[in-house]
């Protein structure tokens, strides 16, 4: 038996009728970029997160970046200004920050949820933090009160990354209607995935959401006529139409990846692993989408080899922390023990609609064997 970790044909087949007419309809059109696909993706996307406006882009990482660049527009940052972010976050949420010319300033998870720890964010807050840069990682919420809260008292921005987290629902507000903005992702391996990069900002706010339709379109609303030094990241059609397709199914998959998470959670007993907390507060079902189920253990290599062996693709998100990177070598004497023992121990089973009943059962009873 063999079963992989992703299968993105597998799973799209599901929709191939669909996603054919979808693609032939913009071909038909002779209209490939800001036009009605777009536009039907970004009313349809920011209805269902429930804010008021989407901004599509060309990916996820423009999503946080051109938000972060807006806000300085705006005159809301400055170069220099400091950006709260999750020390054990995936590379891209700091690539944003820097880009900018904004100075990261990095907090450790809360090592239950694997969120940014709301108590350690007032411990670093100065004169000269401006933003909350707010992970959902894996799917699950972060402590989104709490966080709101200490940025009301300090009058900051906050600006979730919910690349991982469409659906993801605490006190009836999805991610992307908690902050003053959301970046989100539709890399095809998403919850919510395009069959290529796309992105998508959502916010309520009006200035910040036209601000953004121009800087994603070279700084333009009128073809020739330039009012920022803005930057080509548009969201096409084809793209667009295919993500209104599969967002109509977004909910069905949402719950069978909460159908697997329960099994993997009720199934796997093995005390060498460490399971996730399943929510932050034990009555916020809809708080996680299971992007990744991530378990840790201090055997990971073990039970890599273990798994593999029995034919079971895994993965390790992420084996490298930021402050490790090469890419940010001023960082790399610095010292963030949560975060380093969860990028040491951390492994992702598959979890997704390509897998059958029998091979969760597969995988549940493969842990159970490992000792």
């Amino acid at each position: 038996m063999t079963i992989s970790f992703l299968n993105l044909q597998k799973i799209n087949q599901k929709y191939r009728a669909e996603l054919m007419e979808a693609c032939a309809r913009v071909i038909d059109s002779g209209w490939y970029i800001d036009g009605k696909e777009l536009e039907q993706f970004e009313q349809d996307f920011a209805t269902y997160c429930g804010a008021q406006f989407a901004v599509g882009v060309a990916n996820g990482l423009d999503a946080l970046t051109l938000t972060l660049r807006a806000w300085k527009e705006l005159g809301k940052l400055k170069d220099g200004d400091e950006v709260i972010v999750p020390a054990n976050t995936y590379i891209a949420s700091i690539l944003a920050i820097s880009a900018n010319q904004l100075i990261p300033v990095l907090v450790e998870p809360d090592p239950q949820t694997f969120n940014i720890d709301p108590k350690k964010i007032k411990n670093v807050i100065t004169n000269k933090t401006r933003v909350i840069l707010v992970v959902h990682l894996y799917g699950q919420l972060a402590d989104m009160p709490s966080i709101l809260e200490i940025a009301q008292q300090e009058n900051l921005l906050v600006l979730e990354d919910s690349a991982q987290a469409h659906g993801a629902e605490l006190n009836g507000r999805k991610a992307g209607n908690w902050g003053d903005a959301s970046g989100f992702s539709f890399y095809p391996g998403k919850n919510l995935g395009a069959l290529g990069d796309a992105g998508a900002i959502t916010t309520n706010d009006e200035e910040l959401a036209h601000t953004l339709i121009a800087l994603r379109n070279y700084g333009s609303y009128r073809k020739y006529e330039n009012l920022y030094q803005g930057v080509n990241s548009r969201l096409d059609e084809i793209q667009a139409a295919i993500l209104t397709i599969k967002l109509r199914h977004l909910n069905k998959e949402i719950a069978y990846r909460r159908k697997v998470a329960q099994m993997y959670l009720s199934g796997i007993k093995n005390s060498l692993i460490q399971l996730p907390l399943e929510n932050i507060n034990a009555k916020a079902y809809n708080a996680h989408v299971w992007h990744l189920f991530v378990i840790q253990t201090e055997h990971r290599e073990l039970l890599q080899d273990h798994l593999n062996k029995h034919g079971i693709q895994i993965l390790v998100h992420y084996p490298i922390p930021p402050h490790q990177q090469q890419a940010y070598k001023e960082w790399n004497q610095h010292s963030y023990p949560i975060t380093e023992r969860m990028h040491q121990n951390v492994l992702s089973l598959p979890i997704g609609l390509h897998l059958k009943q029998t091979d969760i059962e597969y995988i549940i009873q493969t842990i159970q064997a490992f000792q």
